[in-house]
């Protein structure tokens, strides 16, 4: 049966190639008119990133709804291990080297943050991908530093009330989109371009961020570890 199979593999190879030199033409057509889609979606948009310019404008009814989830699923983990005793051990970094390394990353990835939720409408980037890396730098922290001390800031500089109003914010800004009121789109390539969505930009960096804060207190609280 060994033969069988083989034959079976080299067709299914020989398939392949004829295909793809049988179809040289209509990939180059695609990939013509996926060129002539992007400059058209960033043209429209007022930004040169296609897929922000996608996401906070012909798909911003759709965004919401995402951000609306991300709000469920921490509420949702507040909610089940509200009732859980919290955790006695928390695994944490305790050699200088690992803690060092760990507090400059935390420093690089806060900073990319910041550069991914203010340019993230002219360059690859965005307010998730920024919210990710902010929440990246306070998991960082949060495994080289004490708990407690991490739950105080957070309760310290209101960070609770700071998500919800990002999330409230970003709805309210989405609304006013979606009603057809823009701003001035700018010149495309310029800082301040894009209408609503550098703005829409950084209220999802800040909800992202806030909210990957809270989960990692609450898995460390609760859990021990992120």
């Amino acid at each position: 049966m060994k033969w069988v199979y083989g034959i079976a593999v080299l067709l299914a190879a020989l398939q392949l190639i004829v295909g793809e030199v049988g179809s040289v033409s209509p990939n180059r057509a695609a990939g013509v008119a996926l060129v002539e889609a992007v400059e058209i979606l960033a043209s429209e948009s007022g930004v040169p990133n296609a897929v922000t310019g996608l996401i906070l404008r012909n798909r911003l009814y759709d965004t919401v709804f995402e951000v609306v989830v991300f709000s469920t699923a921490i509420l949702g983990a507040q909610y089940l291990l509200a009732d859980e005793q919290p955790t006695a051990n928390v695994a944490q970094f305790t050699d200088i080297p690992s803690i060092v390394l760990a507090r400059v990353g935390a420093t690089i990835s806060a900073l990319i943050a910041v550069e991914l939720a203010i340019r993230g409408h002219l360059t690859p980037g965005g307010g998730f991908a920024a919210g990710v890396a902010g929440g990246t730098a306070i998991g960082l922290v949060a495994i080289t530093a004490s708990s407690t001390w991490m739950e105080a800031i957070y309760k310290r500089w209101r960070a609770a009330m700071w998500e919800k109003l990002s999330v409230v914010t970003f709805i309210g800004v989405a609304v006013v989109a979606l009603a057809g009121w823009e701003l001035p789109r700018g010149e495309l390539g310029a800082l301040f371009s894009g209408g609503w969505i550098p703005i829409l930009n950084i209220l999802v960096a800040i909800k992202v961020a806030l909210g990957s804060w809270a989960a990692v207190l609450i898995f460390i609280r609760y859990r021990g570890l992120l």
